[in-house]
Order: C-alpha cells, then sequence, then structure tokens
C-alpha cells in the first residue's frame, strides 16, 4: 500500500533525475544540435526517467487520496472499521476502490497498445486496438472485497410486525370515566303506563265509590289523576384490570432505542384486543367480563328465509322491544363479505360491487366488522347502552425488579389498564343467527 514517505522518495528520485538532466545540458555546449551522442543518450535517459517518475507520483498522489477517503469513511463508520483497513485481509485499498478508467490505462494490454510508439504521440488516422483487457476487482457494491467492504448495513429501528385484527367496538359503545373501583348504576326494571285522559272534578270529596279488588273508582267526582309504576334496580359495575408483560434485556433498549417504542405499541395492542373480546365475549367467570353476547336480557332473532330477512326482523325486535333506535350490525368479516357478494338473478351485485363508494348498510344500519364476533351470528343493537367506564386508560411500566431480573440486566415491560363494563339496557340488542 501506498505510503506518504513512499511518495517523499519517489519525489526526491524525480528531482535527483531532473537535476541530472540539467547538470548535462549545462556542461554541454548550449546548442542541442552540437551535442555528441553520448551527451544526448545521457540527458535522454535522465528525463525519461524523471518522466516515468512523475507518473508514478502522480499514481502514488491517487492512492493516497482514495487512501484518505477511505479512512475517513472509517471514522465515520466507527470502530472496528478505523483502524482495520490493513487488517482485514483484503487486497490494498488502491486495488479495491480504483476506478474502472485508472484499471484500463495500468493493465498489460494497454500498455502494449501503445509501447510501439514510445514517448511520441500518435499520429493521426493511426489504426490502434488493445487485446482485450480483463477488468479483475471491479469496483462492486455487493461484494466485501471491493467497495461492499465498507458498506455497513443501517439500523432503522423499524421492525415489520406481524399482521393483527382490526378493533372497532370501543369505538361503537360508550365510553366514561370513573375514579373509583366499583361502578353503580340504576337500571329500570318495569314500567306500567297509565297516562289517561281526566275529565274535569265535579266535586271536592275524593272518591269513595269501591272499584274492582277493592280499588277506588279514580274518576268518581272527576279530576283524579291516574298513578304510573316504574321499578328500578341498583346494579354494580367492578373495575378490573386487563394485564400483560413482556421480558428484555437492558442491552436491547440501550442498543436499539426503537424497541422500547415497539414493545409499548406491541403491548398496548394487545391490550386492546383483549380489552375487545371481552367486551364482545366475556363469559362472566372468575374476573372475565360478561360480554355483550353472554349478557342475560339480550334477545335473540332465529334465522328466517334468508340474512337480510332475519336482520329486518331483529331490528323489529330492537325498536319494539328493546326501545331502542339501533346503531350498528356487528358482523365477522366472512359474514360481511357473504353481503357484499350477494348478487341478483342477473349477476348484479346488491351493494354496489368492488366499486360501491359509501360503506355497507343493511337496513339503513352500518355494518361493522369484527373478527372478534363470532362467524354465523349478527349482533345488533345500540351499543349506546353499552358501557365502558375507565379507572385507568393503559398504561406501561418497566422494572428490574421482577424475579432474578435484577442480577440478569433484565426488566419487565408492564403494560395494563383498569375498566369496568356493563350493558345498562340488554333488550337494546339482538343476537341474529344468519344461516
Amino acid at each position: 500500500m501506498m505510503t506518504k514517505t513512499k511518495l517523499a522518495d519517489l519525489q526526491q528520485s524525480a528531482l535527483a533525475a531532473t537535476s541530472a538532466a540539467r547538470e548535462i545540458a549545462e556542461k554541454a555546449d548550449a546548442d542541442p544540435s552540437t551535442w555528441s551522442e553520448q551527451v544526448r543518450a545521457d540527458y535522454d535517459a535522465e528525463m525519461k526517467k524523471g518522466r516515468d517518475l512523475l507518473e508514478q507520483i502522480k499514481v502514488a498522489k491517487r492512492d493516497l487520496e482514495i487512501i484518505d477517503e477511505a479512512k475517513a469513511l472509517a471514522a465515520e463508520i466507527g470502530e472496528p472499521a478505523v483502524g482495520d483497513l490493513d487488517a482485514q485481509g483484503q487486497r490494498p485499498v488502491r486495488e479495491r476502490m480504483k476506478s474502472l478508467g485508472f484499471q484500463v490505462v495500468e493493465s498489460p494490454e494497454y500498455k502494449a497498445m501503445l509501447k510501439p510508439f514510445g514517448d511520441r504521440t500518435i499520429p493521426e488516422k493511426t489504426r490502434i486496438q488493445s487485446d482485450p483487457i480483463g477488468i479483475k476487482g471491479l469496483f462492486v457494491g455487493g461484494s466485501d472485497t471491493s467497495a461492499g467492504a465498507f458498506v455497513v448495513p443501517e439500523q432503522t429501528g423499524i421492525v415489520e410486525m406481524l399482521g393483527r385484527k382490526e378493533l372497532t367496538i370501543r369505538d361503537l359503545v360508550s365510553v366514561r370515566r370513573t375514579s373509583s373501583d366499583t361502578v353503580e348504576y340504576v337500571a329500570q326494571t318495569s314500567h306500567t303506563n297509565a297516562a289517561a285522559v281526566v275529565p274535569e272534578a265535579t266535586s271536592s270529596a275524593a272518591p269513595t265509590a269501591p272499584g274492582s279488588a277493592g280499588a277506588l273508582i279514580l274518576n268518581a267526582n272527576g279530576g283524579y289523576k291516574p298513578e304510573g309504576a316504574w321499578a328500578f334496580e341498583r346494579k354494580t359495575a367492578v373495575v378490573k384490570t386487563i394485564a400483560e408483560w413482556v421480558p428484555a434485556t437492558k442491552r436491547a433498549l440501550a442498543d436499539v432505542k426503537a424497541l422500547e417504542d415497539l414493545i409499548n405499541d406491541e403491548l398496548r395492542r394487545d391490550v386492546a384486543e383483549a380489552e375487545e373480546g371481552q367486551i364482545l365475549g366475556g363469559d362472566g367467570t372468575g374476573e372475565n367480563f360478561t360480554g355483550i353476547l353472554n349478557w342475560s336480557g339480550v334477545q335473540t332473532q332465529a334465522y328466517v328465509t334468508d340474512v337480510f330477512t332475519s336482520l329486518r326482523k331483529a331490528v323489529t325486535k330492537a325498536r319494539t322491544v328493546g326501545r331502542v333506535n339501533p346503531t350498528a350490525i356487528v358482523m365477522n368479516p366472512a359474514d360481511a363479505e357473504g353481503i357484499d357478494l350477494t348478487k341478483d338473478a342477473n349477476g348484479r351485485y346488491y351493494y354496489g360491487g368492488p366499486f360501491a363508494i359509501d360503506a355497507l348498510r343493511v337496513w339503513r344500519l352500518p355494518v361493522v366488522e369484527s373478527e372478534t364476533q363470532p362467524a354465523g351470528t349478527a349482533l345488533l343493537g345500540d351499543f349506546n347502552k353499552a358501557v365502558i367506564w375507565d379507572r385507568e386508560q393503559t398504561t406501561v411500566t418497566m422494572t428490574d425488579s421482577h424475579a432474578d431480573f435484577f442480577i440478569r440486566n433484565m426488566v419487565a415491560i408492564l403494560a395494563e389498564e383498569r375498566l369496568a363494563f356493563a350493558v345498562t339496557r340488554p333488550s337494546a340488542f339482538v343476537t341474529v343467527a344468519l344461516a
């Protein structure tokens, strides 16, 4: 490999050659045409030597420039590249880094082509041709013996995780806040509507005539207002915790900063997926919520004729029994696909097919897809009648105090949320069989 010391030696040799040529010229006659053959030969030899050394000096300078560029790049890369250019067991930097043009003019084939002309200029209209020039060690980015030796993989911190199902149910239900671990709410259990037209009073005396079963005749003497009947029940929703933790090394968190954010996001999504599963399908055992599908009092609609007829009858039940205007129909994607692909007798899509602009609606209700909803069954209703009370929104904490993590340089990363859930009016929902 070329060094600055070798370059200096070449420069001194070149200066010595040019000085020798100058001394020969000074000692000889001032007119070169009168020089003897020996003087001419000595002068030409020194000048040729000087020119050859000049070419070597030019090459040496280019080598040093390449080396400096490589070292500068290595300095940016950092250890172990900084002191490793000569110790990598690779070819010299000049051989790895020199350009295609430089390799051509340095090749034996190129020099052989020019040899007949010596130091003379190639005459015009002279046809020349070299033998095929084989290029060895071409500057190749993918090879670790060429430019690839200086390629360091970039760690962007972006990791492609496995896909996740879309979460949609929390956006449908009511979400409220609580600062307690227990939420009490009052639900009406019965309602007697006794409202009626009341005639004007004809006497100030209270009615005394007995009615059926000993009840007073309300309209005796007129003006008596009928009494309705409402019954209520106090109910309780208990705040519960949904949580998950994963282990990680401190080195992983320190070396890949994005890993911390990645874990935070993934843990939050895991908790959110568990939450949706509890809202829809929690079975109420142990610490599980009782989900809408398993809540006592939710109406059911059997399959009748076809999917559309069944859904329409469920709308009627929600309105006439649940006394609500339904807000959405939740379906498994497989069932929603079946509706999207439904065609008439002429093969035309009922819902606009692949070019439909509006979101899918059935009986004017939006269809919301959720993989958490069991296939073959739809859930229709007023989702405002299902309530989440957030006690503590999702938080992420880290500690090394778990088990022997402290002495193993590990941390436990924990995500958790605390919330209560209840269906405040079960009859507002109808589960619909789709087959």
